[in-house]
């Protein structure tokens, strides 16, 4: 049972991947779009940029989290 909800999460999380990458706080969708194109798209590899850190760190938590309950 477990593996088939991981399984349903995954396929979930790939599925919104692309929403999610694309979603911005109203106030930076209204400065991006008076910007222009040129810069929006800097603003948003900016806020993808600062998501990475923190994604990250859940990742590796998640990882040795992972890796820790395997050895028991």
């Amino acid at each position: 049972m477990k593996r088939g909800a991981g399984i349903f999460l995954l396929v979930a999380l790939v599925l919104l991947i692309p929403v999610l990458t694309q979603a911005q706080c109203s106030i930076c969708t209204k400065t991006a779009s008076q910007l222009g194109e040129g810069p929006a798209k800097g603003l948003n590899a900016g806020i993808l940029y600062m998501m990475m850190i923190p994604l990250g760190i859940m990742g590796v938590i998640g990882y040795r989290w992972w890796a820790r309950e395997r050895q028991l």
